[in-house]
This record gives structure tokens, C-alpha cells and sequence, in this order.
């Protein structure tokens, strides 16, 4: 194996930034504010929202599926990310851009703004995968851990600020009807990644391109992902963890994604409220993601996973366990008064707990299972095992929104819709207890 010549400090730095400058879509557009906005308000209809929204994010998985390991195999054969990075980076301001346009009490909008969801959450899902295939040549091999903990770190921190700006324009707007807010987390997401992806782009270092046309690389691409699916059989340890991180990693995107869905649902909670739950969900997943690239460079990658996997798992659980009139699924909670004070339930306390549980285990999860793709792919190969990393990450990410959708469409119960992540949490806990943290 060559040795990897570490980029500059400066470009290490860079390369994390991107994930702070992408965190925004997924924490204030995706998550907490404009999801349960789309669901609840836009179409008016928790059951059919949470249907609507089960479906663009299961459409955008589909599209992220087919694309990612191709693109990545293609990349490998063309030597260069950036260009690629920079398509889909393009696609996401697009996407977050037309957001504006999603005005509330429109269900008949759900059409055209759930495609601009679709295109923004694939510009970003792809943009991701590139991003990633740079990490094993820009850092060497014992700091890869630390390196990938502190990008989910800062990105959390980029969520967390973005947060709070969408917080501030809500006590500043006052009372004025004619100002939605959640239709401008789209456009500002953009503005945001307009100014915080440049230093990615000009300070760390990309590959040496390899003079190929884009029908000679998407050849040599095409060629070398059928060989390597062809081989994944030699690769079976590896295999083995992209099974398992398909099944537990859609999981945790499924809760994540629909975890504000569910509470505004339940209960009621305002677009400040949802604010302030996504701001303390944060602070929580920030220390996660630091502390999971220690843990990650200290125990491995496997036994982090495992940890935080675990965490989920009973996080997941607590979440589903709380209605309207209950936790824990058998106690009985008195009936949510319209005069409480911000999460005065126990309902809500319960949930809070559940959740905080949920952010402080998400970072060490994805960011340790990142690194541990860098730590198996053999050498020369990254981009492609980033591209079936993705694959396996998206795979069955359409799966779970579907399931979500059509339980929630069939049963009328939002909470039977969620729970179904329990199976690929479960699953994939399961399925990874059989991996070796070897490189193939």
C-alpha cells in the first residue's frame, strides 16, 4: 500500500466544511422545519402529509440507488471528484431555491414541490458520495476516524447556527401572515452552501485527473462496477457491512427524517417549538460526532457502530412508545392542555429524552460507519466502495419511507407508520455483528 500524502491543515479543514455547509438541508429543510411544514400545514393533513413526504423520500432513494455506485466507479476511472461534487452541489441550490414557491394550503402543490425536494435531496445525497471518496487520500489511514468525526461535528454545529437564525427571524417576524418562514429555509439553505462549499473547492487537494473523456471514464466506469459486483463474492466481509449498514443506516435516516413529522403530529408543536427541539437535538449530536471519532480511533470502527447502533435502537423505540395519551406504550399521560408551557407533557418530556438519546448516538454512527469504508475498500478503489457505500446507504432507504407511507396511509396511525424503522434498526444490528474491521 503507498503512503497517503496528507493535504494541508487548511485543506483537511476544507474538506470537513462541506459537511458544515450541506447540514442545513438536511437539519432545517429535511428534519425540522420545512418537512412537518409540507406535511402539516402545506397539505393540510398529518396523515396524508406524513404519506406525501414517506413517498418524495422514497423517490429520491430510488434515483440516489441507481446513480451512486455508477457515478463512483466512474469518478475512480476519471481520477477527479470535484467536477462531479460541483453537478450535484448545483442541484441541491436548485432544489432548496424552488422552495419558495411551497405556499401553505396547498395540497395540490405536493407535485412539483415534493420533485424539488427529490432534486435537492439528490444533489445533496450524491454530491456526499464524492465528497466522501476523497477522505482515504487526504488524510492518512490512523486519522481518518478523527478527520470524518470532526466533519459531522462541524456539520452538526452548521445545523445547529442555521437553526437559530430560522429562530430569530421567527420572534422577529411578528405576527405579519403574509411572511411563511418555512418556505424560506429553502432559499436561505442555498445562500448558505453558496458561501460555505468555496473552500472545499479551493483548498483541498482533488485527484490527478487521467485525461479521459466522459465516455471513455463512464466506459472504464461501467467496466470496473460490474467487475466489482462481480467480485463483491471475493469482498464478502465488506459485503457483509454494506448489507449491514443498508438495513440500519436507513433506520436512522427514517427516524431522523420523520421524528419532527411524528411530534408535530402528536403534538401540535409550532414552527418555534420544532425549532427549539431541533436546537437541543443538535447540541446533543454535536458532542456525539466528536466524541465518536475518539472512540472511533481508540476502540475501532466496529465497536462505535455497535455502540451507536444500540443507542438507536432503544431511542427508537422510547420515540414510538408515546402518543397523545400515553408513554412508554401502557402509562397512561394526562390529555396535552392547550395553556402548557414549552415540552410541559410528560408526553413531550418522554419524547425529549428519547430524542436527545437519538442525537447523541446519530453522529458516532454515521461517522464511524464513513470511516470504516475508507478502512476496508482496497487500495485504488475508494470512490467505487464510496459509491457502493452509498448504494447500500440508499438501497433500501426508499424502503423504509414507502413502508412509513403505506402503514400510515392503510392504518390511519402515524405511530404504526414510524415504528416499522425498529426492522431495519434491528436487522442491520444483527447483520454487522458478523464484520471484520480488515481492509479487503
Amino acid at each position: 500500500m503507498s503512503e497517503v500524502k496528507e493535504a494541508s491543515k487548511l485543506g483537511q479543514v476544507s474538506w470537513a466544511l462541506f459537511d458544515w455547509a450541506n447540514q442545513p438541508f438536511f437539519t432545517v429543510v429535511t428534519t425540522f422545519i420545512f418537512a412537518p411544514y409540507f406535511a402539516n400545514v402545506m397539505i393540510g393533513d398529518a396523515v396524508a402529509g406524513q404519506t406525501a413526504w414517506a413517498f418524495t423520500q422514497s423517490a429520491s432513494g430510488i434515483i440516489i440507488a441507481v446513480l451512486s455506485p455508477f457515478l463512483g466507479a466512474m469518478a475512480d476511472a476519471g481520477g477527479r471528484r470535484k467536477p462531479y461534487v460541483f453537478t450535484f452541489q448545483l442541484l441541491l441550490f436548485a432544489g432548496c431555491a424552488c422552495l419558495w414557491w411551497a405556499y401553505p394550503h396547498r395540497p395540490d402543490l405536493a407535485g412539483p414541490i415534493g420533485w424539488a425536494v427529490i432534486a435537492a435531496t439528490v444533489g445533496a445525497e450524491m454530491s456526499i458520495v464524492f465528497n466522501n471518496a476523497q477522505l482515504p487520500n487526504i488524510v492518512r489511514p490512523e486519522r481518518i476516524g478523527w478527520l470524518s468525526g470532526f466533519g459531522w461535528g462541524l456539520g452538526y454545529v452548521g445545523g445547529l447556527i442555521a437553526l437559530f437564525i430560522v429562530l430569530a427571524f421567527q420572534f422577529t417576524r411578528g405576527d405579519d401572515p403574509s411572511f411563511t418562514l418555512e418556505r424560506l429555509t429553502g432559499p436561505a439553505s442555498s445562500l448558505w452552501l453558496l458561501v460555505f462549499v468555496l473552500p472545499m473547492f479551493l483548498f483541498t487537494p482533488d485527484q490527478a485527473p487521467r485525461h479521459l473523456s466522459a465516455l471513455e471514464a463512464a466506459r472504464q466506469g461501467g467496466r470496473a462496477l460490474l467487475g466489482t459486483l462481480r467480485k463483491l463474492g471475493h469482498y464478502r466481509n465488506t459485503l457483509t457491512f454494506l448489507i449491514a449498514f443498508m438495513l440500519y443506516n436507513d433506520g436512522l435516516a427514517a427516524i431522523i427524517g420523520f421524528g419532527g413529522v411524528y411530534a408535530s403530529a402528536i403534538f401540535g408543536w409550532t414552527t418555534t417549538t420544532l425549532g427549539i427541539f431541533g436546537i437541543i437535538l443538535t447540541v446533543f449530536a454535536i458532542p456525539g460526532a466528536f466524541l465518536g471519532g475518539k472512540l472511533d480511533d481508540r476502540l475501532g470502527s466496529k465497536r462505535t457502530v455497535q455502540l451507536a447502533i444500540a443507542g438507536v435502537i432503544v431511542a427508537t423505540l422510547g420515540i414510538v412508545s408515546v402518543t397523545a395519551d400515553s408513554v412508554l406504550f401502557v402509562v397512561p399521560a394526562e390529555p396535552l392542555a392547550s395553556t402548557r408551557g414549552l415540552f410541559g407533557s410528560l408526553q413531550e418530556k418522554t419524547f425529549m429524552a428519547f430524542a436527545l438519546l437519538l442525537g447523541f448516538c446519530m453522529g458516532p454512527m454515521q461517522a464511524a460507519s464513513r470511516t470504516l469504508v475508507g478502512r476496508l475498500a482496497p487500495q485504488g478503489m475508494s470512490g467505487e466502495f464510496y459509491g457502493l457505500f452509498a448504494l447500500s446507504g440508499r438501497a433500501t432507504a426508499w424502503m423504509a419511507p414507502l413502508l412509513i407511507g403505506i402503514l400510515t396511509a392503510t392504518t390511519h396511525s402515524n405511530r404504526l407508520g414510524v415504528a416499522c424503522v425498529l426492522i431495519f434498526l434491528v436487522l442491520g444490528f444483527l447483520v454487522f455483528t458478523r464484520v471484520r474491521e480488515d481492509r479487503a
